[in-house]
């Protein structure tokens, strides 16, 4: 019996299709949901980077202290950069489906996440 139920059932056209499974898909989702993706990191981004602003106000680390939290701050602007660029082109209306990340951008955002995380440690020793 349950044989019978997980075989595909003939669809309208008489092809068959996998009960439960939508194979109408909405092109325009997928780039949506990676548009909010991408504004959620940056909203994140800008929280980690107003943290440690503030966790460099609150201590006198001297230049370390100041060094680090330029850093920060930078990669900040640099990961918001990538973030609107990327933002930007998914919202182009692109025919094909939304353009490949490309390597080189890949490889920044990357960097920007190892360097708030090396900066943001330097920041609490």
């Amino acid at each position: 019996m349950s044989d019978a139920a997980d075989r595909p059932r003939p669809g309208p056209s008489g092809a068959s299709r996998v009960t439960g499974v939508e194979t109408d898909r909405d092109p325009g989702l997928q780039p949506e949901r990676t548009r909010l993706a991408w504004r959620r990191t940056t909203l994140s981004c800008a929280v980690t980077a107003l943290l440690a602003v503030r966790q460099a106000l609150r201590t006198d680390g001297g230049p370390l202290t100041a060094s680090a939290l330029c850093l920060v701050v930078l990669a900040f602007v640099v990961f918001l950069w990538l973030a609107h660029r990327r933002i930007q082109r998914l919202g182009a209306e692109a025919v094909g489906g939304p353009p490949v990340l490309p390597s080189w951008a890949a490889v920044s955002v990357a960097g920007c996440t190892v360097a708030f995380a090396v900066f943001g440690a330097a920041l609490l020793f």
